[in-house]
């Protein structure tokens, strides 16, 4: 009873977006809530918004993907090569610790590459974007 009873709040729980969006649809849209709309749609779809969101993308996704296999890299060696990492490489720091501060440099590092690719190379089409858009609402 109680699994039926889950399965049953599982339906409801994923039906519900779609009745509401189903209701907003069929309610009555001010025309300047129209226009709003259709402004916001345009400046998705046009060439400026896809630059920026490519630029985007560009730094985010190999950044991540770099330094997550740079993490569990760190952490198989961790697990699987316990004597490699607990060789000493200078007085008390074994190769875990170094690894392991490097962990912390590199976000430091990617935290300052990511801050400042937005501000060189994005940040300016952005605001740009966003004043656009305000005199197009106006």
């Amino acid at each position: 009873m109680a699994q039926q009873e889950r399965v049953d709040w599982w339906a409801a729980a994923a039906a519900r977006p779609r009745a509401v969006a189903r209701q907003r649809a069929a309610e009555p849209v001010a025309p300047e809530e129209r226009v709003g709309r259709e402004v916001y749609r345009s400046v998705q779809d046009s060439e400026a918004f896809q630059d920026i969101r490519r630029g985007y993308r560009s730094f985010v996704f190999p950044a991540s993907a770099g330094f997550l296999a740079w993490y569990l890299l760190f952490v198989a060696a961790q697990a699987f090569a316990p004597e490699l990492m607990s060789r000493q490489v200078a007085g008390p720091l074994n190769l875990a610790w170094l690894l392991g501060l490097g962990q912390f440099a590199s976000t430091f590092l990617l935290t300052w590459l990511y801050a400042r690719n937005a501000r060189t190379k994005r940040d300016r089409a952005a605001l740009e974007l966003r004043w656009d858009t305000q005199d197009q609402l106006r």
